[in-house]
């Protein structure tokens, strides 16, 4: 495999004028991340720009102006901030806010989401769909790689989001393979990519958080592979769940992994299902991982969601909504 052409920015080097490397945090094939220093405004931030040998690339270019226009477009509290888009010149990039936090993946290398974590997660990032899909957007590569787990935990990288309009025509496979809905994998066969592809790839990762693995078995990696070869979420079923899970929960992580798109939950609906789960926790536990951590498993299944009174409901909606509100409110003084 040929070697990815990297930067080699050091601690100290300009990227651009008033922007300075500090370290190197990653990367994948057309672009890589560098963790930097803004003096405008005064504070760290992540350069993600485009790799040296692909500044001329079309491809490169279209994908990293269409994150801009994606982040400029969508303003949420899930979902990482975007303070400038520099897209002329040689050195392509944009310029997003610095996350304290690990990525859920990396996290998943070692401990599993236990059930009181999970359910927030997972509220948390259908809110961010919701609001994503109803301003006519798509993120198409929903991953544990792509959440980072700070303080509220964010939706990532929106380098193939694309706006509903835009995916009407496509017609190659979009995404990373393993998270990947059946019509994302295969668009001539299934039906349209639309807001269903999204609930796909949240339901592989929910799945994902809880077992450490992923729902269906792995692709074959040889070179050239295609259809279900590569792609086994296309005839495959997902495995089971363990069997003392919460049957509710299950249900409803199941349903993102419908073959059909139409039979897939909303990320509203999705979101539902959560949240008397999650207004019977005692409070906030994402931060929380534990080594081989286990959920009191025996009190959630005892849990029925008809105890559970509308008064409960309308509380807990206030407190998400009362929060969101308060993270918008502290978020208002970024430059866009």
């Amino acid at each position: 495999m040929q070697e990815k052409s990297t930067w080699k920015f050091r601690e100290g080097d300009e990227i651009v004028p008033g922007r300075h490397a500090t370290r190197l945090l990653g990367g994948g094939r057309r672009y890589e991340a560098y963790l930097a220093w803004d003096d405008e405004l005064h504070t760290l931030v992540v350069v993600k720009i485009v790799r040296p040998a692909l500044v001329e690339s079309e491809g490169a270019r279209r994908g990293i102006e269409g994150e801009a226009r994606a982040l400029e477009a969508l303003s949420h509290p899930t979902i990482v901030r975007m303070f400038d888009a520099v897209l002329d010149g040689n050195r392509p990039h944009v310029l997003l806010e610095h996350l304290e936090g690990p990525r859920l993946s990396t996290l998943l290398r070692r401990y599993r989401v236990i059930l009181e974590q999970l359910l927030p997660l997972g509220i948390e990032l259908c809110s961010a769909l919701h609001y994503m899909h109803g301003r006519g957007y798509l993120h198409l590569d929903v991953k544990p790689r792509n959440v980072v787990m700070s303080a509220r935990p964010r939706l990532i990288d929106l380098s193939v989001a694309m706006p509903l309009e835009d995916v009407r025509g496509i017609t190659r496979p979009i995404g990373t393979d393993a998270y990947m809905a059946p019509e994302q994998c295969d668009p001539e066969r299934f039906s349209e990519i639309g807001p269903p592809s999204d609930v796909w790839g949240l339901g592989v990762t929910l799945y994902e958080a809880l077992t450490r693995v992923r729902p269906f078995p792995a692709a074959d990696a040889s070179t050239g592979s295609s259809g279900a070869a590569r792609y086994p979420q296309l005839d495959a079923d997902p495995f089971p769940l363990p069997s003392d899970f919460p049957r509710p929960l299950t249900e409803a992580i199941f349903s993102c992994l419908e073959r059909r798109p139409a039979d897939r939950p909303t990320a509203v609906e999705l979101a539902n299902a959560f949240e008397p789960w999650v207004a019977s926790l005692p409070g906030p536990r994402l931060g929380l991982f534990r080594p081989g951590g286990k959920a009191q498993r025996s009190d959630f299944a005892s849990r029925d969601e008809s105890i559970l009174s509308p008064a409960s409901h309308r509380s807990h909606r206030r407190r998400l909504l009362l929060s969101g509100m308060r993270d918008s409110r502290t978020q208002q003084g970024g430059k866009r």
